[in-house]
């Protein structure tokens, strides 16, 4: 498996596997509660760092707390090489909506929860994730962020679900490690839904290939499969592999900078998703696809 370079200009960066996992699906349905196989939810996490990945994304407000929860219990004390990445800037109401919890005091909040649920001194990777219009600015918000990692709770500071005059806005302010949004084969640009707004990786890609900056793609097997057309799924039946298999190799191939996190609640699947890394496509290929 080949390997990405994050926060590369600092004086901590770290190198993982290219191709992470995504915690979010270990969750009960609508991203709320605890999984319906809690001991499968379990081995999911023993699996994947048994088997190579190092990259780990969760937030508390998964669950609530149910991701940062199972990754402690299946994986603490962590393995050296570990990189536990987690979101702040949104929470969950009662009734499961998702709402913005972005003020600085909310983002501290969060950051010390995350703390302690993950048992950890120090995150190493957090992204403040855009959720929702309104309230404090990009730059008050990320303000808070840099000034917790001057405090130590934080090592490198990341955006997530950002257009490309935020991405702009925060290269600013301090320095980014690393990009979350929206990608896949067929959702690659912004998407607009009744609950709001999902920022997509194609308007960011440029700017986080010129910086060197990590393209960490999220829900990129939700969205981006149904609509993918023929050529993916053609593709597909001649390497005897499954669309989602091929959609990450896609991401694989389309950036050396993009780092992939399929997510799954299903052990089987998830080794379907790091057989992904073996798929190779030539440049013919990736033409063909488009």
């Amino acid at each position: 498996m080949t390997t990405i370079t994050i926060a590369q200009n600092s004086a901590h960066p770290f190198t993982v596997s290219r191709l992470g996992y995504g915690t979010m699906r270990l969750t009960g349905p609508g991203i709320w509660g605890e999984p319906a196989d809690r001991p499968q939810a379990l081995e999911i996490l023993k699996t994947a760092v048994a088997s190579g990945v190092n990259f780990l994304d969760t937030a508390d407000y998964y669950g609530e707390d149910v991701t940062n929860r199972l990754i402690a219990e299946a994986l603490h004390p962590y393995p050296t090489d570990l990189v536990i990445c987690t979101k702040v800037g949104g929470a969950r109401r009662p009734d499961k909506s998702w709402i913005p919890f972005n003020t600085p005091e909310n983002l501290r909040t969060s950051i010390d929860n995350n703390l302690r649920t993950l048992k950890l001194d120090q995150i190493q990777l957090v992204h403040f994730r855009v959720l929702g219009h309104g309230g404090p600015s990009i730059e008050e918000s990320l303000g808070a962020m840099f000034e917790m990692q001057k405090e130590g709770k934080i090592l490198h500071v990341g955006l997530s679900n950002v257009s490309r005059e935020e991405l702009e806005a925060g290269l600013k302010l301090g320095e980014i490690a690393t990009v979350e949004n929206m990608y896949g084969y067929a959702q690659r640009t912004t998407l607009r839904e009744a609950h709001g707004e999902t920022r997509g990786g194609e308007e960011v890609l440029d700017l986080c290939e010129k910086h060197g900056i990590p393209l960490i793609p999220f829900f990129s097997l939700v969205h981006g499969l149904p609509n993918a057309g023929d050529k993916l799924a053609e593709m597909a039946r001649q390497r005897g592999v499954t669309e989602a298999q091929l959609n990450i190799a896609w991401l694989l191939h389309k950036s050396p900078w993009i780092l992939p996190i399929p997510g799954t609640s299903s052990l089987a699947h998830l080794r379907e998703n790091l057989k992904a890394a073996e798929i190779q496509l030539s440049a013919e290929d990736m033409a063909y696809l488009g």
